[in-house]
């Protein structure tokens, strides 16, 4: 079977519509841009800060509102008749991924622009972001599939929001805490070593490592997902 971009098109189509109604879910979107404004006016314009918030639009868009989206789905009983439907399973997930990912990118776009942040080279950040999108989109996905309903998910996703928008600061602890130490592995602290490298004028070839550590992330992540969902399913 053949990739149909109709088929995700209208995949994308259904989920605008059912975010746009549920109001609930879709205010979080103004939460990190509100934040970054604030940090923009009180003159706050630190590498950390900046992607504080990033951060948190990741953790509140991508993961969140996907989250939500899927979950609503599986609540209204229409996933099942989705899985059944002739989309494959890759139309099926980059369709209810694709509204997230223009969702986050917006998101963070607005962000870096109402906080002033300009990196010194945005190819290399672009990127970054890219790969922690993907990331954060397919955890997003993997809790709604877990979730049996919206409020389940909204429940779920909280501890991700701590660790991934304040889990930069754990890393502050690690050398009291020794075994904090694997928390300089996470996909956010990750992308807050290649924004500061890029700051440093660093190139590809210095920041591949950290884009590498993200990309296993991300294969985990996918793997995880998919093999929740196939026996999704099943059931």
């Amino acid at each position: 079977m053949t990739f149909s971009w109709k088929r995700v098109n209208a995949i994308l189509l259904k989920d605008y519509k059912d975010f746009s109604r549920n109001m609930a879910v879709s205010v979080v979107i103004f939460l990190p841009p509100i934040m970054a404004a604030i940090y923009g006016r009180m003159g706050v314009n630190s590498i950390e800060s900046h992607y504080m918030v990033f951060n948190m639009a990741f953790a509140m868009v991508a993961t969140f509102v996907q989250s939500c989206l899927i979950a609503e789905e599986k609540e209204k009983n229409t996933l099942r008749g989705l899985m059944l439907s002739p989309a494959s399973t890759a139309e099926i997930l980059s369709g209810k991924s694709l509204l997230s990912f223009l969702l986050t990118i917006f998101v963070i776009l607005l962000s870096a622009l109402f906080s002033e942040y300009s990196p010194q080279n945005i190819g290399i950040v672009t990127v970054a972001i890219v790969l922690s999108s993907l990331f954060y989109i397919g955890l997003g996905t993997l809790l709604g599939l877990y979730a049996k309903s919206v409020m389940e998910a909204s429940v779920l996703v909280l501890p991700i929001m701590i660790i991934f928008s304040f889990g930069t600061f754990i890393t502050a602890l690690a050398e009291k805490y020794p075994v904090l130490k694997v928390a300089e592995y996470l996909p956010n602290v990750q992308l807050l070593e290649v924004a500061i490298k890029v700051e440093a004028n660093a190139g590809f070839a210095d920041i591949l490592l950290n884009l590498g550590i993200i990309t296993i992330w991300i294969i985990i992540i996918s793997a995880l997902t998919v093999m929740v969902y196939r026996k999704r399913m099943m059931d």
